[in-house]
Parts: structure tokens; sequence; C-alpha cells
């Protein structure tokens, strides 16, 4: 469905034809004037429609439609096609999730696709019409717009992960009495998962904000080359963020799997230790029991609590041992 369509000349919105060609045509007679076309999850059939009037590539209006696609820069004769990635945090669930937005760029014309409810374009249109003399730079702003929008969410979706971290680490060094081993196991991986997901957004994204960063690039005004290179900073700050949740997570992870390890051999000796004290009594009890018929000291008044006093002080013995060297 079409969510927004307006003729914007220098920097201000204008009323336009409903029709999309003759809306191309009144903003291409200006200099300073494109029009914005905005669009949510459309059916082949209305985009149809669009890539028709303002020639988009096959190719590109393929990958518009299925979404699904890696974070890229695609130049054509008559366009450039963009595709980020903006990510959502759920802080009620923890999860990071990830939709899809589109960019066609062209001679005095810009058609935004969005697949999912997280992309910022309805913001970001509100500062750039708040915002004239930005505006006012063509197809070319609200590219580096919508660009920065997105780095800078996830900037903060960096931050919220880097909190979550911090409460895994506390809880998977915890003393032993404080701590699930099962549930922490299975935070830790989905910990992981939610990080893989944020750097599927983040690290393709890379090499088109290098590129816009760079000369060359057609329907790119050469003057917005220093803002594309701060979005490029930002986004290798935050790749940076995320390379070190990744490094962190494998390191909790060892040392948790270390901590069971430890855990189950304390466990292990315990277990060993209560064994070879029973293990005492076992024995001498089982000698007695054989009923051998040569045996004098069955006769011995004094037999059975001897026998007694020995187990219980080979016990006692046995014990003081193993809780010196720590195995109770």
């Amino acid at each position: 469905m079409i969510v927004d369509c307006a003729i914007y000349q220098d920097g201000h919105r204008t009323d336009g034809p409903d029709d999309f060609s003759q809306a191309l045509g009144k903003a291409r007679k200006s200099d300073d004037a494109f029009l914005w076309i905005g669009l949510h999850e459309p059916t082949e059939q209305e985009f149809d429609l669009v890539s028709h009037e303002f020639g988009l590539h096959p190719l590109a209006v393929e990958d518009a439609l299925r979404a699904h696609q890696r974070p890229k820069l695609e130049v054509y004769d008559d366009s450039l096609f963009a595709v980020l990635k903006p990510v959502v945090y759920e802080s009620s669930s923890d999860t990071v999730s990830a939709d899809e937005l589109m960019i066609f760029i062209g001679d005095s014309f810009v058609v935004t696709v969005r697949h999912g409810g997280s992309a910022p374009l309805a913001d970001v249109r509100r500062r750039l019409e708040a915002d004239p003399q930005i505006l006012a730079h063509g197809p070319t702003a609200v590219l580096y717009a919508i660009s920065d929008a997105v780095v800078d969410h996830y900037i903060d979706v960096a931050g919220e992960l880097q909190v979550d971290l911090e409460e895994l680490e506390t809880e998977v060094f915890a003393p032993s009495g404080n701590s699930d081993s099962s549930n922490t196991a299975a935070s830790i991986y989905t910990f992981k998962r939610q990080v893989l997901e944020f750097r599927r957004a983040t690290g393709p994204l890379t090499s088109p904000m290098t590129r816009l960063a760079g000369a060359g690039v057609p329907f790119v005004h050469e003057d917005a080359r220093p803002f594309f290179r701060d979005v490029a900073d930002h986004l290798m700050r935050v790749n940076e963020q995320v390379e070190g949740l990744d490094r962190l997570l494998s390191d909790i992870l060892s040392a948790h799997l270390a901590q069971m390890g430890v855990r189950q051999n304390d466990d292990m000796r315990k277990i060993s230790a209560w064994a070879a004290m029973a293990a005492v009594p076992t024995m001498v009890a089982g000698i007695y029991g054989m009923n051998f018929d040569h045996m004098p000291e069955l006769h011995w008044a004094w037999t059975y609590p001897v026998v007694v006093a020995f187990m219980a002080l080979a016990v006692f013995g046995l014990h003081r041992q193993f809780k010196r060297r720590g195995w109770l």
C-alpha cells in the first residue's frame, strides 16, 4: 500500500498530481524538486505501476517485493538501489528482530519500500519536512537521513545488548547456589542468537556506507560524502561493539562450561569420599558376616564394642582427611 506521496520543492512539501507519471513530470520540470513515494509491503500488482512509471530495474523490483535481502547497494542505469535492515529490540523478551527497507533513488525521485513495522520512515520524513534546508538537497538528503536514523538506532540496540550481557555475566559468575546451570546455558545460547541476528543487519551494511562515502556513486551529491562518512564511522563503532559482544559471549560460554566441569568434579569427589567412608564399615561387617568357625575374638566379651569403635574411628579419620583436602 502507498503510505505517503509528495513533491518537495526547495525543501518544502507541495501538493502534486495523484498520477505518478504526472507527479514525476512536474518534479522534473524544476531543478530543485523531487517526488518521494513511500510504500509498505506492496503487492506485485501495486508495485508494477510504480516500477513502470519510474523505470526501476526488474532485478531491484524483484528484491523489493520478495524482501529477505542482505544490506547492499546496487547501481543501475536509471536508479540507485539500497537495502537496509532496521532492527527493533524487544525489552520484554530481550530479543532482536530485523525488518527490511529498500530505497530507490533516481532522477528527481525517491521510492521507499518497507517490510515490517520498525523502519523509521515516518519520523525521518517529519524531521526532514521540519528542516527544509536539508531536504532541499534532494534525494541524497533522504538517503542520508534514512541511513543515519537506522545506524543511530543500531547504537541504541547495541547499548541494550551490552546491558543484557552484563546481567548475563552476573548470572554466570554468581555463587553456585544462586544460579541454575541448565537455564544459564540456554540463556547464553539464546543471547548469542540475538547477537547473530543483529550482526546480520550491521555487518553487510559496511560496504554500502563506505561506497556512499566515496566518490563516483551516481545519483548521490558529492557534497554528501562527509555525511555518509559520519554514518560509516558510527556503523564501524557498532560493528566493533557487536564483535566485542560476540567474543565476550564465547568467553562466558567457555567459563560456564569450565564451571560446570569443576562442579561435576566436586560432586564426584564428594560421592567418592562418602563411598570410601561407607566402604570401611562395610568391609569389617562383611568379614564378621562370613560365619567362620575359628574366629577367637568372637568369644571375647569386648569384641562388639571394639569393632564398632574401630569402624567409627576409621570413618571419622577418613572424614577429617577428606575435609582437609576439600573433598567434603
